[in-house]
């Protein structure tokens, strides 16, 4: 059958595509008025600062496992996040008083950075870098003033680096190497120059050298599972694609955690999948910033029927930006897995605004 993917490349694509149709769909029948977006964007928000609390309370329970959400949905967090943000200005415009959302808003903000950056150093980053870019679109979308100024920037940075001392300084009381920013360097130190190593020895424009992946004998040369969709999205359909899984998943950390995403998509796809994918990904922002613009004059205009997507624009743009900058070029595991269905998703939520079906 032409259309059952035979490589994990060829899935995601095929993944792609399908969310892409779905999400046009869904944008152009589902009623997205602002009421609607900002209500489901408080739900999701919460319901993500809900499920990364109990995750991070799990690091202190004996007994109890973590299953770090923060990596495959924190960039769905940040969508829902942002969206408020971006409603906001849009309702005091209306005349709407939101000092109740404001604070419901900042609470949730608060909450999830807290919550996160206990379990992920990597998501404080996706984070912080995530609000700075919706503030940054935000202020903009509305001509408000801009929000970077010299002392804010350095206000921020401070406090990061007093949250990353604050976390080092609490493993150590607590005796908890998880909780280790330093940790996390110092494996980068000891292991990332081999990864590097094994990487651009053996690259190729279409994957790597046989036999250069971990399964030796077997490996494929490309699309040996490295960048792969979630495992339970692959044995769903029983598709006979390689995959670590189970106590295997660490063999992939050579690339998965020790490694940027350009790397790990080199490797896996070869350097002209990892061209197509940047480029894909300059396009995807083009189009998010150009219907910005368009949603933008419609509303200066006095057209009121695109408020709620064009705050959902916003959140998932930024969403977009941050995983994609974060994954390809800090931490390949910010777009694999999950994470990756969750790019593929937030790639799909942009791109789909191209497409507005004028109604009568």
């Amino acid at each position: 059958m032409a259309l059952i993917a035979q490589t994990h490349l060829q899935y995601i694509i095929e993944i792609a595509v399908i969310l892409q149709l779905a999400v046009i769909f869904i944008l152009n029948l589902a009623p997205l008025g602002l009421n609607l977006i900002m209500l489901v964007a408080m739900v999701v928000a919460l319901g993500f600062a809900l499920m990364f609390g109990v995750d991070a309370l799990f690091l202190f329970i004996p007994g109890f496992s973590h299953s770090e959400f923060t990596h495959p949905y924190g960039p769905l967090a940040l969508l829902a996040v942002v969206t408020i943000m971006a409603a906001i200005p849009i309702m005091k415009k209306s005349g709407i008083n939101t000092r109740s959302l404001q604070i419901y808003m900042w609470g949730i903000i608060i909450f999830i950075t807290i919550a996160g950056g206990l379990m992920h150093r990597s998501f404080l980053l996706l984070w912080i870098f995530g609000l700075f870019i919706g503030f940054f679109i935000i202020s903009k979308s509305f001509r408000q003033k801009s929000v970077f100024t010299v002392k804010r920037v350095a206000m921020v940075v401070i406090i990061a680096l007093a949250g990353f001392g604050a976390l080092e300084l609490l493993s150590r009381v607590l005796d908890m190497s998880v909780l280790s920013p330093l940790l996390r360097l110092s494996r980068i130190e000891n292991y990332a120059t081999a990864s590097l190593d094994m990487v651009i020895k053996n690259t190729t424009l279409t994957g790597h050298q046989l036999g250069s992946c971990y399964w030796g004998d077997a490996c494929m040369g490309g699309s040996d599972g490295y960048i792969s969709l979630p495992i339970a999205l692959i044995t769903l359909f029983g598709l006979p694609f390689p995959l670590f899984y189970g106590l295997l998943v660490t063999k992939k950390d050579v690339i998965d955690y020790m490694l940027p995403g350009i790397f790990g998509v080199a490797f896996d796809f070869g350097y002209i999948f990892l061209v197509f994918l940047l480029g894909w990904f300059i396009l995807v922002m083009y189009l998010g910033f150009r219907m910005l613009r368009s949603y933008r004059k419609r509303r200066e205009n006095g057209d009121k029927t695109c408020l709620g997507r064009e705050a959902l624009l916003i959140g998932s743009l930024t969403a977009f930006i941050a995983q994609g900058t974060m994954g390809l070029f800090l931490m390949n595991r910010s777009i694999n897995g999950t994470a990756l269905l969750t790019f593929l998703l937030l790639s799909a939520l942009v791109v789909g605004h191209v497409v507005l079906i004028k109604k009568k």
